[in-house]
């Protein structure tokens, strides 16, 4: 007899295929049985608004039944509980995960600890503003992985009106990256983040080196006096060279690509101002609280979830597309990689075991309408399905002319509604097959607040994803080998297969 969890997978490929013009045609209520709106009002922080429809993907009412079955199955109401507990969700370092904990969803302690560490930075950014350091026009945040693309994506959704501390968000060891920070920045009136959960980190630790080689060539007479750091490991940062009352601390259990909400966040609070980071906090609570409070379909990552694993597992999809028909959401895409492919890019179960199906697809994607003239050939009539997820503002983001909006939303869902429908035609090269699936994302407006809950609600659907898988999506030691072999090459030490041998002669590295 099979197990429970090889059971609901057995359910779920037992169901034979539906046309997705077959799942509407079969209920009139499909559209409103599977979109789900969250909203709430955070009172003078903002408010939450943004509607989510699955109704065309190829989720099914038994699909659901099974999905649910299987999340069951996984013990998933168990997993949850621990996420927001203060259990040990990563067991392979035997840690919990306490990013929910900066935001408000979490133990007490953990939350208090969380409170305490905001005020700290809210402190700091306050006394920035009011001058404490003398003028400050720019600030280089130096990091790399979760220590910058989320930092980068929030700040680039949230100042496009202007921000009160020009951000410059530096992350590749390419020294063309950091010498492009420094030609749009005042010396004089530029301060430096550091931002490495170890302090250790080489890219990191080398760009940083060179900042304040930097200040100190254009006269600045105390460089590490213009660094603030943010790290879990405070007294390295002190041996480096940062006073400690810049050092903003983040605890030992909050991961890189979940660490938007410590202080990690710090140039978001110092370019948008802390009323803005505290709505960003609080609307990532209003999804920590739907994600927490809901059950099966009705929990909007969860239905996040079976679609990503019917597509991915039963479907043999290999890959997910992300479009955001917003300017504000450019980096979003590239945000949801890391998230998504190195949280649940694993190969290996709970128990270490070989996983049983593939794991997480391949995310990529652009911004509307620009990806229609480049990509969009491939997903309506190319030979791979490809599930895709539309991202759109009903607020436009611009004071231009109403048209250029209306036509932004109008292409935005007319892009969905073509993968379904396709189009016949006598020739072939003219005929779309249609019956291809997208999810819609429909935000009120791209605020503080609503960006935090969208950002929440893609943490908790890779979470989802990973119980429903049964890995652990809070390690990342794929990145290690790489790092391990770059210093066996800069030490001049081991051998190499003759390819990289030859690579290394030819760039100058033996």
């Amino acid at each position: 007899m099979s197990d429970p969890i090889s059971a609901a997978w057995e359910r779920l490929a037992a169901l034979e295929p539906v046309t997705l013009a077959d799942l509407f045609a079969r209920d009139p209520e499909r559209t409103a049985k599977l979109s789900r709106r969250i909203e709430a009002s955070l009172g003078e922080l903002g408010e939450v608004g943004m509607l989510f429809d699955w109704s065309k993907t190829h989720l099914s009412h038994e699909a659901l039944s099974a999905f649910e079955n299987l999340a069951e199955a996984c013990d998933f109401a168990a997993a949850r509980e621990a996420l927001f507990s203060g259990g040990i969700v990563n067991p392979t370092e035997g840690r919990a995960a306490n990013h929910g904990a900066m935001r408000g969803s979490g133990p007490e302690p953990e939350v208090e600890e969380a409170g305490a560490l905001l005020a700290r930075m809210g402190m700091l950014v306050e006394a920035i503003h009011d001058g404490a350091l003398g003028e400050v026009n720019h600030l280089i945040h130096i990091g790399i992985g979760g220590s910058a693309l989320g930092p980068a994506m929030a700040v680039d959704a949230l100042t496009r009106d202007g921000a009160r501390v020009d951000v410059h968000v530096v992350s590749n060891i390419d020294g063309l990256a950091l010498e492009q920070a420094f030609a749009a920045c005042d010396p004089a009136k530029t301060l430096v983040a550091v931002a490495s959960k170890t302090f250790t980190t080489t890219e990191t630790m080398t760009n940083a080196a060179s900042a304040m080689k930097w200040l100190g060539d254009n006269g600045v007479s105390d460089p590490y006096g213009r660094v603030v750091a943010l790290t879990a490991n405070p007294d390295r940062a002190v041996e480096w060279g940062v006073d400690e009352t810049r050092i903003l601390p983040f605890p030992e259990s909050v991961g890189g690509r979940y660490s938007l909400w410590s202080s990690i966040g710090f140039p978001v609070a110092l370019a948008v101002g802390m009323e803005d980071f505290r709505a960003l906090l609080a609307g990532a609570k209003v999804m920590d609280d739907h994600f927490r409070g809901s059950e099966g379909r009705d929990n909007a990552p969860l239905l996040a979830a079976f679609a990503d694993q019917y597509y991915t597992r039963l479907r043999g999809c290999q890959t997910r597309a992300v479009f955001a028909y917003d300017e504000r959401l450019g980096l979003l895409p590239d945000y949801l990689q890391q998230l998504e492919m190195e949280s649940n890019g694993k190969r290996v179960t709970l128990e270490g075991e070989p996983v049983s199906g593939p794991t997480a697809p391949i995310t990529w994607g652009g911004v509307g309408t620009d990806a229609q003239h480049a990509v969009f050939q491939l997903l309506h009539q190319g030979t791979h399905l490809v599930p895709v997820d539309f991202i759109a503002s009903i607020a436009p983001g611009d004071l231009l002319d109403p048209a250029h909006h209306r036509a932004l939303l109008m292409n935005c869902l007319a892009q969905g509604a073509a993968l379904m429908a396709g189009s016949e035609a006598d020739d072939p090269a003219r005929a779309y097959p249609g019956d291809r699936p997208s999810t819609t994302i429909l935000l009120d407006d791209i605020d503080a607040a609503t960006l935090g809950a969208l950002i929440a609600f893609h943490e908790h659907r890779t979470f989802a994803n990973a119980v429903l898988m049964r890995i652990n999506p809070f390690d990342q030691f794929g990145v290690e080998l790489g790092k391990a072999i770059a210093k066996r090459i800069d030490a001049g030490e081991g051998d190499f297969d003759p390819s990289t041998t030859a690579l290394m002669e030819a760039a100058g590295l033996r």
